[in-house]
């Protein structure tokens, strides 16, 4: 990813900080993340049907949702 300035640097560090304390998990914290109150247990064993995929952090990092 190229950045082009200052503000383009804080506004992407931001998106980042935002996805990593708000839906990240975190091995310390038994697989939740860390801003979360109350997430659902993690799925051991998703049926790959179900999952979709969402971009993060403008498309740069790739998660997979279960589908409802």
């Amino acid at each position: 990813m190229l950045i082009f300035g200052r503000r383009h640097l804080e506004r992407v560090l931001t998106e980042y900080e935002t996805h990593d304390n708000g839906s990240r998990p975190h091995r310390t914290l038994g697989q939740q993340a860390a801003m979360t109150a109350d997430a659902p247990p993690p799925v051991s064993d998703p049926v790959p049907a179900q999952l979709r995929p969402r971009g993060a952090v403008f498309g740069l990092i790739r998660e997979y949702r279960i589908a409802a």
